[in-house]
């Protein structure tokens, strides 16, 4: 297939950047007319150049079309977090005005930071690969973990915080982009999973116990702390009347008390989890043949890659009420406990992907007469 068509998504996703700075200058100019022209004349651009784009061979796959809308979008989210931040001004200042007000918390900053970056390149990668006819499974998986946990926590966090009778008609045109998604996770669930192991490197690493995997004996040691860490926090969101819990929020991460709720709905989806993922992991690294272990790993890491830039940016973000926010002398520690435990998840992923041989099993040979 031609390679046209991705590039052609990459075009439009930036077409994006004058889209939302032509609309924003004609809503401020109180024509409907010109409104109209534009509206108009971007809709039939958009039309040609998706035509020029699927000239020769438009891709069969579905998820093509999804991730191209997706995509331009996540470029509409970067400018959002951009003027929010006022690096950027004029681009979609009518539309803050406007918009439900979860996305000018510190939350909604991260969120469309994590969009209009990862996302957008994860959006392009699984494009470039349906365009060549490559499996994108992997890619997929990691974005369904991270897609799982950004939703979760922002509808949840949207309905038990402060803003949760702020309900817009903008929130519901988002839970069709949530329904959209979700139908897209299964399509990627559905693809065929493919296996290059000989059996010969499959029993040579199931011979081998944990002293013999040091790599592996590391990753044990770092889920046990990483198993505690997770339910710690889940207690301290639930009022934990613990010294220990009110030490730490007071002197190392008080945003766990954000009246928004996002950073507590963040730790009881963390817990009831990535708690039981890292017990299952554990077992997973000491027993061989669990076959689901890779992909297990991939969307666990997507998703605490995910909730782990919202927290830590959310956390010392400006837009966080100051007594909410890391104070100045505790920020090292903080960086330093919060980076690992999100940082080592990503290891396992790339340890467990790169060499599957001890988490697969060996395929039978067939017996000739």
């Amino acid at each position: 297939m031609s390679a046209s068509a991705g590039t052609g998504v990459f075009v439009l996703s930036l077409m994006s950047i004058p889209i939302c700075y032509l609309f924003n200058s004609l809503v401020y100019s109180n024509s409907s007319e010109a409104f109209f022209f534009a509206a108009g004349t971007t809709v039939l651009i958009l039309a040609i150049s998706a035509r020029f784009m699927l000239r020769k061979k438009a891709p069969v796959d579905p998820l093509f079309y999804v991730y191209a809308v997706y995509a331009f979008l996540s470029v509409v989210n970067l400018i959002i977090g951009l003027e929010q931040d006022n690096i950027i001004d004029g681009f979609v200042t009518f539309y803050l005005k406007v918009a439900n007000p979860h996305i000018n918390t510190a939350h909604g900053h991260m969120i469309s930071y994590w969009d209009g970056c990862v996302h957008y390149l994860m959006y392009l990668l699984m494009i470039a690969a349906i365009t060549w006819g490559d499996s994108y499974r992997a890619i997929g998986l990691y974005w369904v973990g991270s897609f799982l946990m950004r939703a979760i926590v922002y509808i949840l966090g949207n309905a038990v915080g402060k803003y949760g009778t702020h309900v817009g008609p903008l929130f519901l045109l988002h839970m069709l982009y949530i329904s959209v998604s979700v139908w897209a996770c299964f399509r990627i669930f559905s693809q065929p999973s493919t296996r290059d192991v000989q059996s010969t490197s499959i029993l040579e690493a199931e011979r081998k116990s944990v002293l013999q995997r040091p790599l592996d004996l590391l990753f044990i040691i770092y889920l046990i702390p990483a198993f505690a860490f997770c339910v710690f926090r889940g207690l301290i969101v639930l009022d934990c009347s613990s010294k220990w819990c009110q030490d730490y929020t007071q002197r190392y991460e008080p945003y766990l008390k954000d009246p928004s709720a996002y950073p507590k709905v963040q730790m009881l989806v963390s817990m009831l989890y990535s708690g039981p993922y890292f017990i299952i992991t554990l077992y997973g690294l000491m027993v061989p043949g669990c076959e689901w272990m890779p992909e297990l790993t991939l969307v666990h890491s997507g998703a605490l890659a995910q909730a782990q830039f919202s927290h830590i940016g959310a956390s010392l973000h400006t837009r966080t009420p100051f007594s909410y926010r890391v104070p100045a002398d505790s920020q090292l520690v903080f960086l330093l406990i919060n980076v690992l435990y999100a940082v080592v998840p990503q290891a396992l992923c790339y340890r467990c992907r790169s060499r599957p041989a001890f988490f697969l099993r060996p395929t039978p040979e067939k017996k000739t007469d």
